[in-house]
């Protein structure tokens, strides 16, 4: 009979620094364009005309700043989980439970969703075919089994998908400037759709930034995915750059291109904001384009998300705060079951979408719709915390955020004000109070939490310090 074996198990290998910088920047500046930007502009010029670009200014200005904390803490110490790890080490492991596990929740869902979307647009892109379901379905297998693959083979897939959004949207700017100086062959409308500025007022300007906030989710992507960067300190600081000039040219020059080139109450605005613009240049063919540019969106986002959520429900894990499987990864940097719990919900949507149609999915994404003002709060109140920790204990800090304290401060404040005016708007309070009920109670699950195993860990230690 052999002996027993006295070799301790094997450690486990954990997540490879596999992506490289130029698929984090490019990540960065495709990570938030999407169907915010194709579709949801239209929605925020329907309600404030023009000055939806004061809108965009105070959303972008509040994103960069968000951005820039986020970027401080992640080249100090990278990790998987990101604002939710930062939040347990500023805040008390509550908060990191309660950040991480919502935002799972929140991007679990936004993967089920976008399958299906993705399948409607083509389903009626190509007038017929496999029905959305099956469309559904297709991508959730290969898009699972791509993140089932080494990291590097998702830095791929999303630096091309990326690079093709950001393309469109570079093309669009040129045509739209084009015809803005009439030189596409129909008449410029010139400065004439900018005579009336802000035709519903203050409210309007305020229910505009309440979609465009909304908007901006995605790009915190970028800090989950530092984690598993080729030197993550000076990659972070490039592609947080990147992001600034990604707000200001891409979602700012669209709109004003859209505000410059027709009416903004134009009906086809606030349907299909980019197609109006191109019918109105002369390029009606381009509508086709399009559509498929917004599938790969979709696609791309949802990749992104199940990435995403499986590196938070493995740092979940690490820290004990979800179950130890999830912790694990292969001798090829991924964590399988952490892969695949994240995508259960995606495969769920199949059968959801062919009994009840995308209702379902609409109605559970608005009870956890505010997720990005949440990890936007956590995120600053974790920088403030952190970097006064830092400067009291004298430890150097690769990337820093501009004007502190104050700064975080005034931008806390500010967005302590678009709380307040959402909780006041009919429209979403509903959304607003329901994410903040699941807060509190999963800050008092975490807390809870922690307590119970800090009293077994005590318990285990007990007998040795007899």
């Amino acid at each position: 009979m052999s002996a027993p074996s006295s070799e301790a198990a094997a450690p486990d290998p954990g997540l490879h620094a596999g992506l490289r910088a130029r698929h984090l920047i490019m990540m960065s500046l495709g990570s938030a364009i999407g169907a915010g930007l194709f579709v949801g502009s239209g929605q925020g010029i329907a309600a404030a005309g023009p000055a939806v670009l004061l809108a965009y200014a105070v959303a972008g200005l509040i994103v960069i700043a968000v951005m820039r904390m986020l970027g401080e803490m992640v080249a100090a110490d990278p990790n998987p989980g990101a604002f939710s790890y930062y939040a347990g080490r500023a805040l008390g492991p509550g908060a990191g439970f309660a950040v991480g596990w919502l935002w799972w929740v929140q991007l679990c869902l936004v993967v089920a969703a976008e399958a299906v979307a993705a399948g409607t647009i083509l389903n009626g892109l190509l007038g017929g075919g496999p029905p959305v379901w099956a469309w559904a379905l297709t991508f959730m297998v290969v898009l699972t089994a791509l993140n089932l693959a080494a990291v590097r083979g998702f830095g791929e897939f999303e630096f091309w998908f990326a690079l093709i959004k950001v393309a469109f949207v570079a093309i669009f700017l040129l045509v739209g400037i084009a015809f803005l100086l009439g030189w596409t062959g129909e008449p410029s409308p010139g400065l004439s759709n900018l005579s009336d500025f802000a035709p519903n007022g203050t409210g309007g300007v305020i229910a505009a930034l309440l979609v465009v906030a909304f908007a901006f989710g995605g790009i915190e992507i970028v800090a989950v995915a530092a984690a598993e960067t080729q030197d993550p300190q000076r990659t972070v600081g490039r592609a947080i750059r990147a992001t600034v000039w990604r707000i200001l040219v891409f979602y700012v020059g669209s709109v004003a291109v859209i505000l410059l080139a027709l009416p903004w109450n134009d009906p086809e605005v606030k349907k299909q904001p980019f197609v109006a613009v191109l019918d109105a240049a002369g390029l009606s063919a381009a509508g086709k384009v399009l559509g498929v540019v917004i599938v790969v969106a979709l696609l791309s986002s949802l990749n992104a998300n199940l990435y995403g959520s499986s590196r938070m429900l493995y740092s979940l894990a690490e820290r004990g705060m979800a179950p130890a499987a999830a912790g694990h990864a292969n001798k090829d940097g991924v964590p399988v079951a952490a892969v695949l719990a994240s995508s259960v919900i995606g495969f769920l949507a199949v059968p959801a979408s062919y009994l009840w149609g995308a209702e379902v999915l609409d109605r559970l994404l608005e009870v956890v719709g505010s997720t990005l003002i949440v990890t936007w709060f956590a995120t600053i109140a974790s920088q403030i915390v952190l970097r006064r920790r830092a400067e009291r204990d004298g430890t150097p800090l690769p990337l820093k955020m501009w004007g502190y304290p104050y700064l975080s401060w005034a931008v806390g404040a500010l967005l302590a004000g678009i709380v307040v005016l959402a909780i006041a708007n009919d429209g979403v309070r509903g959304q607003v109070l329901s994410t903040a009920l699941i807060v509190f109670l999963l800050w008092l699950a975490g807390t809870l939490h922690a307590r119970m195993r800090a009293a077994r860990d005590q318990e285990r230690r007990a007998p040795l310090e007899r």
